[in-house]
């Protein structure tokens, strides 16, 4: 079939971003004062230069005639599309934003979103965590979301207490062994 005949999805899939989940209903998007800033500089990243030069790409493949075989307009066309996409997400996850600034629980020992917990499971293995917004996620470095069921398990605990966990495998317990929040600047 020719390509000039076939649509592209026009749907409301706006808020599908498959890297970052879901806000659970009804919850509140929190964040750390890092993480907002982390999106709103890519959000004006986007507007501010990405998003520009692929305009000047695209008006420039354009005047070049022909835009059903054009390549530079073509995939131009469909980079504008992501970009787009990405800044309404962006701006979406920005509004719904709130900002929480976990160096208020500083020298605490209940944990609390933006708490780093050092704990050890049955088995003695140790872990690191910090708990983060749901856009700040990153399990290769120990930080994650507060709806997950770790954090969940964590949340209002204190130091040396004992926690459980329910897994797939059935009931763990964890030992915290240390909370930490950042100092306050």
């Amino acid at each position: 079939m020719n390509k000039a005949f076939t649509k592209e999805s026009d749907g409301d899939d706006d808020d599908l971003d498959v890297a970052t989940p879901a806000i659970p209903a009804g919850a509140k998007n929190y964040i750390t004062p890092q993480g907002y800033r982390r999106i709103k500089d890519e959000l004006l990243q986007l507007i501010d230069t990405e998003r520009p030069e692929v305009v000047k790409v695209v008006h420039w493949a354009a005047s070049n005639g022909d835009r059903s075989e054009n390549g530079d307009y073509i995939y131009g066309k469909r980079r504008l599309r992501e970009i787009d996409r990405r800044i309404r997400f962006l701006t979406k996850r920005l509004d719904l934003a709130e900002v929480v600034d976990p160096a208020v629980h500083h020298g605490s020992d209940q944990i609390f979103f933006g708490a780093t917990v050092t704990y050890q499971n049955q088995n003695g293995e140790e872990q690191t965590v910090t708990i983060v917004g749901i856009d700040e996620i990153d399990p290769l470095h120990g930080k994650i979301s507060w709806v997950s069921p770790v954090a969940r398990a964590l949340t209002k605990a204190r130091e040396g207490d004992a926690v459980p966990l329910k897994t797939p495998a059935g009931m763990e317990e964890l030992d915290i062994l240390m909370v930490r929040y950042p100092a306050p600047t």
